[in-house]
């Protein structure tokens, strides 16, 4: 059974490294969390290491100013690992072909077709039509408040056809501000759904936590997992993935569980045991909000 705490610091003495999640943790899509930000800073400041670790199919390059102009301070965080980054280079590397069709917002994700000078002899990513493609490359969908199901005529089409889907954002959803919207991972669990092959890159999936503690070892840090502790606000994503990587986790109940959890400040202990169980999810830790 979980254990509801009233702050990371009655716990975080315990790590030497956390894995935080972004969006719906440390900001909310519009605007930064100021007890998150302090609670990260505080942390830093006793000697701990804090990456990032979010689903956003942007490269890292493109998260940081995009968190700062949320609010995010610079000295809240140490490096970051997207499910971007993760895609990317797998991409490059030629697991949905040369040829692909592309789903997203092209002025938001036209950073995920940068070269990747890590990768060696990459692939020359084409961007094509869906009947001239090889695969398919999703980082969202065209609309992000569309219904899913909307895309089943080119998933049959391409399903039909053999093609896999690279997923750049296994999220279902994200809370922006006030408004709920779907992600990529919507869109390829459809695809699964229909009969397709979706191949995953972040949270749960092992390749980002790979990442993660290769970001750790770039900036000198070489932390054993038992010195871990992931956030996040994602059962399915953020503790499904702590779980399958055996390191302790802390549950955000006041993110998109809120309702179900009854979080007001802090979660309603018997609503939060009746969702964990009904999810089949065990967090070390929960807490309504980063603080």
């Amino acid at each position: 059974m979980t254990q509801i705490i009233n702050s990371l610091s009655e716990v975080s003495d315990r790590y030497d490294a956390l894995f935080v999640d972004l969006w719906g943790c440390v900001h909310d899509g519009v605007r930064a969390l100021p007890d998150a930000c302090a609670a990260l800073q505080e942390y830093r400041r006793k000697g701990g290491c804090v990456v990032l670790v979010t689903n956003s199919p942007k490269p890292r390059a493109g998260i940081a100013p995009q968190i700062a102009d949320f609010g995010v301070p610079e000295d809240a965080w140490d490096t970051i690992a997207s499910s971007g980054d993760s895609a990317r280079a797998a991409m490059f590397q030629g697991v949905v072909g040369e040829k692909v069709w592309f789903m997203g917002e092209p002025e938001r994700d036209d950073d995920f077709f940068k070269p990747m000078k890590v990768i060696e002899n990459p692939v020359n990513i084409q961007r094509v039509e869906l009947e001239d493609a090889e695969g398919i490359v999703c980082c969202g969908p065209f609309d992000p408040m569309a219904d899913p199901a909307d895309n089943r005529p080119e998933f049959l089409w391409a399903k039909q056809k053999g093609l896999k889907l690279l997923c750049a954002n296994p999220d279902i959803v994200v809370d922006r501000g006030d408004v709920r919207e779907w992600c990529a991972g919507a869109l390829a669990r459809l695809y699964t759904e229909m009969g397709g092959e979706s191949l995953y890159f972040g949270k749960p999936h092992p390749p980002i936590y790979d990442l993660a503690r290769r970001r750790l070892a770039e900036i000198g840090k070489h932390v054993p997992d038992s010195s871990i502790l992931a956030i996040g606000d994602g059962v399915h994503t953020d503790i499904d993935g702590a779980m399958g990587e055996d390191i302790d986790s802390l549950f955000i109940s006041g993110g998109l569980a809120a309702k179900e959890t009854k979080t007001n400040g802090q979660p309603d202990p018997d609503a939060l045991d009746a969702y964990l169980n009904k999810e089949m999810a065990n967090p070390t830790f929960t807490i309504g909000h980063l603080r």
